[in-house]
């Protein structure tokens, strides 16, 4: 066996051994949900033949071709009974693409699908693409709706400027993908668009995040709510806030719908993120919140604070202090939620409708003052005290 052929022989086994690497829940957790110890998808899980030229004659030292810097920020849905993550890969060019990763049992041995997905452009070709959220809507079809990212041409000596809108796609079978106009709305910029997964009088409604620039959301910002007749040609003309960004909270600078929302008996389960600033940079946490049944635009509950935010390594990559999600799966009454951390790798975190229905209906909500948040927490540790005493 040739030199070339041993390396190659080597590779495919460490690999093998990553891909099928078992994964173990960690043994501390909240009651509200469970981390896992190893992420489920990282840049070195991506197939070796995206990266290397496995032909000897014009690759004789093995060295890789088309490297992967980052798998992160999937969108997810059951599909055949897999669990199937939606993963923005980001190569070493800093282009982002979709490309699916499946698993039978949502924590570990995600492996991609052979190919990336090929989306199709729009007149005006997207720079870069990222962060799908998958909704199974009603009307039969599967929509991914991401961030198109195009250069700010009213700002051509600026090679940073940038715009953001909302592209949108549509598959049955998540291999053929149908481009639809992007979203339209008159709001300026938009990220963080989401399906909501049925008709809502009569039309289809979206989760969007008006901003005023690339990055910084201005004057704008929020969890928005609006309708559209057609998404073939997808416009929303009145669109509201429906989750507001508040001082000095986890989410004063900005927010953002995670994944599409999940129905349950007591309303609708949101995941979404929040950002704060602080001296080291932005952070990025999860928060939960529930909207009403027959009026998913109405918040019902919403518990203070973070539901997961980073920890340990999870702190560190290349956006680091980042926890970002936008998909999660269900099954039964289990559900798994695809968190990425620092712009860098997928984690999971598994949980079920019931937990995450206690969590969100009982939690205090946030007071805004720190007089507040001391009277709620001294209510409930005079309570345990009192049934502490009484125990004894």
């Amino acid at each position: 066996m040739s030199e070339f052929h041993k390396k190659l022989e080597a590779l495919a086994a460490q690999h093998e051994e990553l891909v099928n690497r078992r994964n173990q829940p960690l043994a501390t957790n909240n009651g509200i949900f469970q981390r896992w110890q190893f992420p489920v998808v990282t840049a070195a899980h991506t197939p070796l033949f995206w990266r290397y030229d496995f032909n000897e004659l014009s690759n004789p030292m093995l060295l890789e071709r088309q490297g992967i810097n980052a798998a992160f920020n999937p969108g997810a849905m059951m599909f055949n009974d897999k669990h199937i993550l939606v993963v923005r890969v980001e190569g070493n060019d800093r282009k982002s693409f979709f490309a699916i990763a499946e698993s039978s049992s949502g924590v570990d041995n995600f492996r991609f699908w052979d190919y990336p997905i090929e989306m199709p452009e729009t007149d005006d070709p997207d720079i870069n693409v990222y962060d799908m959220r998958l909704t199974q809507h009603e009307d039969g079809w599967i929509y991914g709706l991401f961030c198109t990212e195009r250069k700010d041409q009213s700002q051509p000596q600026d090679t940073s400027a940038a715009t953001a809108q909302c592209g949108i796609a549509r598959t049955r079978d998540l291999v053929a993908w149908e481009r639809l106009p992007d979203l339209i709305t008159h709001s300026g910029q938009q990220r963080n668009v989401v399906l909501h997964p049925e008709f809502v009088e009569g039309k289809y409604a979206f989760y969007t995040r008006p901003q005023d620039g690339f990055i910084s959301v201005g004057g704008g910002g929020g969890i928005g709510w609006g309708l559209c007749d057609d998404m073939t040609r997808a416009e929303i003309t009145n669109e509201r806030i429906v989750d507001e960004k508040a001082y000095h909270t986890i989410k004063e600078v900005k927010n953002g719908q995670g994944p599409t929302p999940i129905k349950t008996a007591d309303g609708w389960l949101h995941l979404a993120h929040g950002v704060r600033n602080t001296a080291a940079g932005l952070r990025y946490v999860l928060y939960l919140f529930l909207t009403d049944k027959d009026a998913p635009w109405q918040v019902t509950h919403a518990p203070a604070g973070y539901l997961i935010a980073p920890e340990g390594e999870e702190r560190v990559g290349d956006v680091s202090n980042v926890c970002f999600c936008n998909g999660w799966t269900q099954r039964g009454e289990d559900i798994f939620i695809y968190y990425a951390s620092s712009d860098t790798r997928i984690h999971v975190a598994t949980t079920s409708v019931r937990q995450l229905l206690d969590y969100v209906k009982n939690t205090p909500p946030d007071g805004l003052r720190s007089a507040a948040s001391v009277a709620t927490r001294t209510a409930l540790i005079r309570q345990n005290l009192e049934l502490l005493r009484g125990g004894n």
